[in-house]
């Protein structure tokens, strides 16, 4: 073979070669960027491989979070599959450019960042996606100390909620939703699940004209997601204070009462007996005109007028 036909042959195939390895950028995998996922249901991370036609064959498949291989397909058998996660088409084959990845329990462990990558006869391609779980929080409680809270006596409200993710914030209004958090504390708490439980407390003094004070739960985004309304009770004391009196209160209150009566009949009682007294007083006149008159012996007797 003389020297020309070597060139051709060397052309030939280094064009050969080239048209080969340009098929691998034919496949592109497309991710969406971003999925929220809801605490307690499934999460879909939606990856699909844009292949340009329909005989190209899948060879390996990797999901993985944080450098931990949580499903593995490669050449026509799973590899690695951990509980919980699975593709998003119960019947996936190695023709089913579907490659998106389903977790059926999110938890907080869930939240982060995620990356997949396939290997096909027509490409090689890797891209990342991101699973943000939410968690919505529960309906606020108020407890207060004292038990009864009026203008007058003020006292100390506690508001909780919990069950929620990411971190919230518990907020205090007035009725006239004029806010009151500035005065309060708040507490956080993350439970065992990972959720996060909010405590705030709001002091209410002596005098205070507020009379609603409303808890409101806000989540991670600022949204308001529940709230929860306690009423501080106007003066004079209510009712039911009336009910909590002690024994010796009960006791006395009933014997004043009688006592003033009995007074009140005694007095009546003397008044009337003066009253015949000076009633009978005024009729002696009546009986008759007398004088005193002596005599012949020196004898004082009566004369009749």
């Amino acid at each position: 073979m003389n020297m020309a036909s070597m060139g051709i042959l060397l052309i030939f195939t280094v064009i050969s070669i080239s048209i080969g390895n340009a098929k691998t950028g034919f496949i592109s995998l497309e991710c969406k960027a971003e999925k929220l996922g809801q605490y307690g249901q499934q999460s879909l991370l939606e990856c699909v491989i844009n292949a340009p036609d329909d005989d190209t064959d899948i060879r390996v498949v990797t999901w993985k979070k944080a450098l931990r291989s949580l499903l593995v397909f490669d050449e026509g058998k799973f590899t690695k599959k951990q509980p919980g996660y699975s593709f998003a088409e119960p019947s996936w084959n190695n023709r089913n450019m579907n490659v998106s990845l389903l977790i059926t329990n999110t938890a907080v462990e869930h939240d982060g960042l995620y990356e997949c990558m396939v290997v096909t006869d027509s490409g090689t391609d890797y891209k990342t996606t991101s699973l943000k779980v939410t968690a919505k929080y529960s309906e606020p409680t108020i407890l207060s100390n004292p038990e009864v809270i009026t203008l007058d006596t003020g006292g100390t409200l506690t508001c909780e909620s919990g069950h929620g993710y990411p971190e919230g914030k518990l907020r205090w209004f007035d009725e006239l939703k004029g806010e009151l958090t500035k005065d309060t504390q708040m507490e956080v708490k993350v439970t065992k699940s990972g959720l996060f439980q909010l405590s705030s407390k709001l002091v209410l003094g002596q005098g205070s004209n507020i009379s609603q004070c409303i808890c409101s739960v806000f989540n991670a985004s600022a949204g308001k997601e529940e709230e929860t309304t306690f009423k501080v009770l106007n003066t004079p004391k209510p009712p039911e204070f009336q009910k909590k009196l002690d024994p010796a209160t009960k006791i006395v209150a009933p014997l004043v009462v009688i006592g003033s009566l009995i007074i009140g009949l005694l007095l009546a009682l003397l008044y009337r007996k003066r009253s015949q007294q000076a009633r009978r007083h005024s009729t002696i006149p009546l009986m008759g005109n007398h004088r005193m008159v002596r005599t012949s012996d020196g004898e004082e007797g009566d004369e009749k007028c």
